[in-house]
């Protein structure tokens, strides 16, 4: 389908110069870009490679210099690409119904307008919300709720008793509820602590692949509306998850823990168990936190310190083969041996 200048900048609020009947028929990245295409240019150093290709015209931010393409201005040219993306790539619409080989319990609550994909279980007193979405192979739990409009990926499995909210998306492979990782050790052996608790997950969550979201031993473990959680991450039982928080790949949290509202985390790190990370508190790549963390603040490293802090230590340990020639050279000239594998640390 295609769009006309006028009517894509109407959309996203910006302001257009050129023809604006000219049709467009999709948005690309500047190099990708074909005839007809609309594409972006954050700033004038991008502006260059994006006249230079074969998009007609440009997204550019109010600011950007005049271009020899047409143009939509907009405060902010990332955003409006977002904005414009669905409307050149409409979101796939299910028809309602059950497919006639998913197994559906005579107590589970699924409306009308839900759409249940092949070989879907839902379980005893489970419930799927209007427009919702099991795109196959998906298992509910008894007594597992799901919200409105959202959205499982094939082979997500949710255990029973848990809450999923509105306008969650949760890709394939993902397993909410399973049990927490609860042992206690008595007579030489490691005894199941049962886990009766369940998970929480607030509205408008965005859930990656083959992420794992314990239960809670008693309890729940909580994520909070709005916060988008990245592939390949473990959430231990009891741990809760604020409000708009970024979690990346391959992050682990321990059990017990809390994250404050827009926390970020970023990838393989891993947050011990029951500590305080306060909210907006940033934990860079590959920290190891171990010790609470105080609001809007940032730590790096193992153990995580604070940013500052880390990189002194950082740069003081690049500094340690020169600071060891040194010493061994002022050792040298008093008399004074140095330690036997003074050699190996040089």
């Amino acid at each position: 389908m295609a769009f006309t200048l006028a009517d894509l900048a109407g959309r996203v609020g910006g302001e257009f110069t050129g023809d604006g009947d000219l049709e467009l028929t999709g948005l690309a990245a500047a190099a990708d870009a074909k005839r007809g295409e609309l594409t972006f240019a954050e700033r004038d150093s991008y502006l260059a490679e994006a006249e230079a290709g074969a998009a007609s015209a440009i997204l550019v931010s109010l600011s950007a210099r005049a271009a020899s393409k047409p143009v939509i201005r907009v405060r902010s040219p990332r955003l409006a690409m977002a904005a414009l993306l669905p409307v050149f790539t409409p979101p796939t619409v299910y028809r309602p119904g059950v497919h006639p080989s998913a197994t559906v319990a005579p107590s589970a609550l699924v409306d009308p307008t839900a759409h249940v994909g092949p070989q879907c279980v839902i379980g005893e007193g489970a419930r799927l919300g209007a427009r919702s979405v099991l795109l196959g192979g998906n298992h509910l739990g008894a007594d597992a709720w799901i919200g409105m409009d959202t959205c499982l990926f094939p082979q997500v499995v949710v255990y029973p008793g848990c809450r999923i909210g509105d306008r969650v998306r949760i890709h394939a492979g993902t397993v909410i509820g399973a049990d927490g990782y609860g042992y206690l050790f008595e007579a030489g052996r490691h005894l199941k602590v049962l886990q009766v608790g369940n998970v929480v997950i607030g509205d408008d969550v965005e859930i990656g692949a083959n992420t794992c979201i314990d239960r809670a031993a008693l309890g729940s473990t909580r994520i909070g509306s709005g916060s988008k959680i990245d592939n390949l991450v473990h959430i231990a039982h009891n741990v809760t998850i604020g409000r708009h928080c970024l979690i990346m790949g391959q992050v682990g949290f321990a059990g017990s823990t809390d994250l404050g509202d827009y926390g970020v985390v970023a990838s393989q790190s891993g947050i011990a168990g029951h500590l305080k990370i306060g909210a907006q508190a940033v934990i860079g790549a590959k920290s190891g936190v171990m010790r609470d963390v105080p609001e809007k603040e940032t730590v790096l490293g193992i153990p995580a310190a604070p940013a500052r802090q880390a990189k002194r230590q950082w740069i003081a340990i690049q500094q340690l083969p020169e600071l060891i020639r040194r010493v061994r050279e002022l050792e040298s000239k008093v008399g004074t041996a140095g330690p036997a594998n003074a050699d190996k640390l040089g």
